[in-house]
């Protein structure tokens, strides 16, 4: 247990770590550095999902000079090795960041990612404000999902109840020292009604695998032509989704110095999938709406032992033309329960 009047306290005894925390401001609450803004833990979850801490949206690689048309020096940024705290965090955030280790770690070690990764430690909340369009518990988790976490935070009003799970979370626990407290069998009785609470505030709900069996004969349906009409393209679905990953590389100059970056990219783009031929494998919209089905639904799943969907509600809560992934794998179900 920890007061909350004694949390000020503990980010000072935290003084040493990276802290990154819920802030809200002119463009909603955004997990940034508490030098930034001032810590908001009153919000149901960020407008972004949390990835950005370990793979930023543009990321230098690193820079390079070129005389005479051949690379004659390479240098790479100078990365932090200061621990790193993410705190506050919502447990469908936090599995979405298991997704991605697996996806970093899959067929390549990512040395950037994982940089970050190594020196982090996740403290998440139980999710007391679930909105309307979440569905966690679809897809494997639930509001006061453990995975992923260091600790878990629960709100019982004028303190938290503090589980910990692992070696980074007992480092917290014991730097915190006489500011956590021992929780009485009333707390935990408390903290267990919380969750419980939290569980049956989630109203909207799909069958994944189910969905998942209406995917393997849904390829070449009609539907997605359907669904293509409505799409614009936008890419807001995927730059909004915690667990999405693509990315671009390209080569800069500023000031005169070259560098090459990284940056978030989308699979909705229309040239995202075009090759140095030109041929582009995925010409049209109703390919890329499938592409991002699939690999959410199916082929995440198949290759990373872990859905490419937590069920945070984002794609659906922002998107322009209302386009709903659970409907969506409801709609596919349906076609295929009808053509029997």
């Amino acid at each position: 247990m920890i007061k909350k009047d004694q949390l000020d306290k503990l980010l000072t005894k935290l003084a040493d770590y990276d802290i990154y925390g819920p802030v809200t401001g002119d463009g909603g609450t955004l997990f940034t550095s508490l030098k930034e803004g001032q810590l908001d833990l009153e919000f149901a979850n960020s407008g972004k999902p949390t990835k950005g801490l370990f793979f930023p949206q543009t990321q230098k690689m690193f820079d390079f000079e070129v005389q005479d048309h051949k690379v004659t020096g390479v240098s790479e940024p100078e990365a932090s090795t200061d621990p790193l705290l993410l705190f506050g965090a919502r447990p469908c955030d936090v599995r979405a960041i298991v997704t991605l280790d697996r996806l970093f770690n899959w067929d390549f070690t990512d040395p950037y990612y994982n940089q970050a990764r190594d020196r982090s430690t996740i403290i998440s909340f139980t999710c007391t404000q679930p909105r309307e369009n979440c569905f966690c518990t679809s897809t494997g988790g639930g509001p006061a999902s453990q995975e992923g976490s260091d600790m878990l935070w629960t709100d019982l009003g004028d303190s938290y109840f503090v589980e910990s799970f692992t070696d980074k979370g007992k480092q917290i626990a014991d730097l915190g020292g006489k500011l956590f407290t021992p929780a009485a069998d009333k707390a935990a009785q408390q903290a267990e009604q919380v969750k419980g609470d939290s569980l049956e505030a989630i109203v909207r709900t799909v069958d994944i695998e189910a969905a998942r069996e209406a995917l393997a004969q849904s390829f070449e349906s009609d539907y997605w032509e359907a669904l293509a009409r409505r799409c614009l393209g936008c890419g807001v679905c995927t730059l909004l989704c915690p667990t999405c990953h693509c990315f671009d590389i390209n080569d800069v100059v500023s000031q005169g110095q070259m560098s090459r970056e990284r940056t978030w990219d989308s699979c909705q783009f229309k040239y995202y999938t075009i090759h140095a031929s030109g041929h582009d494998p995925r010409p049209v919209q109703r390919h890329r709406q499938r592409n991002r089905i699939y690999h959410k639904i199916a082929y995440m799943p198949e290759r990373l032992g872990h859905d490419g969907c937590v069920g945070c509600g984002r794609c659906i809560a922002h998107c322009p033309v209302n386009i709903d992934i659970i409907q969506v794998m409801g709609d596919l179900q349906e076609e295929v329960k009808a053509n029997g």
